[in-house]
């Protein structure tokens, strides 16, 4: 069955987009009016690195079985859609049109699925025994969420790693860790079909090369424990945020290996507060693989450069696994001081803003 999909964000949305689409499913990216004119006239296309082979291959929208076509938020009814997916930044959605769109999308109980590194607020109502009021301050506007059912929503690990590619166009992705997306079921269990079919579809592609059809990395990975998506946290605490230093920035690779006894203790840290929340520990990800994947990440993370760019805000799931923490009576000091230097570069660059 071929579903009408709505991404809300063309940059990463295409990499998920460029899986989808050999399903048949058509896909609507809401963007930017330069991406979306470039989309529209000629497709996007993803580079994507294959084990075994010497060049990346290139997936081109315009050549796969589904369509897609991109556009601004307004003037979108998502009742017209099967599935809406979140691939902004979590600041964005406070944007104006893009904040209507997504009230509209919670009111419609379409289901939603987050591509974000920042889990939305809904989303974290699903883990129990939390007092969600407190964690408002880790939000950039708490407000846009109020509309949603947290049973419509789920969250997809953005695991894989993409960037533009510095001598690309608006509408090319580079894929630089080719890992899975890793989706939380929904409440429901005919919402969690259209995620299963998804997955079926994204296993079942195969691309064709001079030396025959080829199984491709990257997959959708459906599971029944809502605290699998949040095996990122770890990740994200002991190697996204620590790219940011007191003056500038490093790469995630030497955030995490420069002071790997830290970087352990950070990572190990969160994936025990997963645990207290209800994760297994085989829903998360064990500190060693996440070291040895480290050692490819030779670019500093995407909220690093968006601090060292000047951004008055950036997702801030530091400040959000920090606050949890506190209402388990736990605090780590190196995450503690991190929070605090993301928090004293934001406040700068607030400053500098304001003055200009």
């Amino acid at each position: 069955m071929a579903y009408n999909i709505l991404l809300m964000g063309a940059s990463y949305g295409s990499l998920l987009a460029s899986k989808l689409l050999f399903g048949g499913h058509s896909i609507h990216l809401i963007c930017l009016p330069a991406e979306a004119d470039l989309i529209n006239s000629e497709g996007f296309e993803v580079r994507l690195p294959v084990r075994g082979r010497k060049d990346p291959v290139v997936l081109r929208s315009r050549n796969m079985p589904g369509k897609v076509t991109a556009g601004p938020a307004a003037g979108i009814d998502p009742k017209n859609y099967d599935l809406v997916g979140l691939a902004m930044q979590e600041p964005q959605y406070r944007s104006p049109g893009v904040r209507e769109l997504l009230d509209a999308v919670a009111k419609s109980r379409v289901p939603c699925m987050s591509i974000m590194n920042m889990p939305p607020l809904p989303y974290v109502k699903r883990i129990p025994g939390l007092d969600y009021a407190a964690l408002e301050p880790a939000y950039t506007d708490a407000r846009v969420w109020d509309s949603f059912d947290p049973g419509t929503i789920t969250l997809n690990s953005p695991d894989p790693q993409a960037i533009r590619p510095p001598d690309g166009k608006a509408n090319e992705l580079m894929v630089t860790l080719p890992t899975n997306f890793k989706v939380a079921r929904f409440d429901s269990d005919q919402a969690t079909a259209i995620l299963r079919q998804l997955e079926k579809d994204v296993d079942a592609a195969r691309f064709d090369t001079p030396e025959g059809k080829i199984e491709l990395p990257v997959k959708l990975r459906v599971y029944d424990s809502i605290f699998v998506p949040l095996a990122k946290w770890a990740m994200l605490l002991a190697g996204n945020y620590r790219c940011v230093t007191e003056d500038g920035m490093r790469t995630a690779q030497e955030a995490v290996h420069s002071d790997i006894a830290t970087s352990r203790a950070v990572y190990n840290f969160v994936f025990d507060l997963c645990v207290k929340l209800g994760a297994k520990p085989e829903d998360l990800v064990p500190f060693e693989k996440y070291a040895a994947a480290a050692q490819s990440l030779v670019r500093p993370a995407s909220a690093a450069r968006a601090l060292q760019n000047g951004a008055p805000n950036i997702e801030r799931a530091d400040k959000l696994v920090q606050l949890i923490a506190r209402q388990k009576g736990l605090s780590h000091p190196a995450i503690d001081a991190q929070v605090a230097l993301v928090d004293r570069r934001l406040e700068a660059n607030r400053k500098k803003a304001a003055a200009a």
